[in-house]
């Protein structure tokens, strides 16, 4: 009978070593959010003379947020349904644009086709704060300052959203588009009913990159956005934490406020994380 140790592959101290690593790393980085969520629910005096899971814990912070701070010209409750109204507007938007560029770019041929590859890639390379004065200056001549359209119309396309769908359209066989044509589809039909759920791994990356870069945007919201009502919850909560930065309790539930729907939407869709990371090291 065989050995069923020779089968079983027996980890080396240099793994054990390894593992233990990687888990105290992990643990290193888990400790500020776990430090963030134990002091939103501490009274501000023992935040910092209480241990990490001592001290009396209460609601009384996000009490504060969503009652008190609007007292104070700081409506959270608002400015959460702006993050929201802002972030899905814009991920709808670049997944639906991606869609129909990608599909252009992969499977159309037109003149200046590759033209405008290398456009989106050169795109892809420059660096976002290089274009931020221009496109603030057009901005304010449009008059969109304060407004919603500021934050949103300046991303509704993405170049990089374009590049990875294209890319996986090009793996889809012609085959299927044909046999669609034949049907009489639409071209609304063929990318949104055959292209889309064929290659729905890669519009879920981008779209779930395109909502977590988006909600977590600070610098243009900043930047273009002074009136209270219509500020996204990061620049609201930098607005707060500035003028009321002694009281940490409340700023501490906030930057939970600001975190929970990313932790929530990566434990929700980890797989299409993991997918987009290894990508992206490719």
């Amino acid at each position: 009978m065989m050995n069923i140790k020779r089968i079983i592959p027996q980890k080396t101290i240099g793994s054990w070593i390894i593992t233990i690593l990687m888990y105290i790393l992990a643990i290193t980085w888990l400790y500020p959010y776990i430090w963030m969520v134990m002091a939103s629910l501490k009274p501000t005096p023992e935040i910092y003379h209480t241990g990490l899971f001592s001290g009396t814990l209460t609601m009384d912070n996000y009490q504060f947020l969503f009652d008190s701070a609007e007292k104070l010209n700081r409506p959270f409750l608002r400015s959460l349904f702006n993050s929201f109204f802002i972030t899905l507007t814009v991920t709808f938007s670049v997944v639906i644009s991606s869609a129909f560029i990608g599909y252009a770019m992969a499977k159309i041929e037109f003149r200046g086709r590759e033209q405008i590859n290398n456009f989106i890639i050169f795109q892809m390379v420059v660096p976002g704060m290089v274009l931020m004065i221009p496109l603030f200056v057009l901005i304010k001549q449009l008059g969109l300052i304060n407004t919603y359209s500021a934050m949103i119309l300046p991303v509704m396309m993405s170049g990089w959203g374009i590049f990875m769908i294209a890319q996986s359209f090009k793996g889809t066989p012609n085959d299927y588009i044909d046999a669609a044509k034949l049907d009489r589809a639409s071209l609304r039909q063929i990318i949104f009913n055959l292209m889309v759920p064929l290659n729905k791994a890669i519009v879920a990356i981008v779209a779930l990159f395109t909502f977590t870069g988006t909600w977590d945007n600070f610098m243009w919201p900043l930047i273009v956005m002074s009136d209270v009502d219509k500020m996204p919850l990061s620049v609201l909560l930098a607005t707060f934490s500035k003028q009321y930065g002694t009281d940490v309790g409340p700023v501490m539930a906030g930057s939970v406020l600001q975190a929970l729907p990313l932790v929530l939407l990566f434990i929700i869709f980890r797989k299409y994380f993991l997918q987009g990371m290894s990508l992206s090291l490719k």
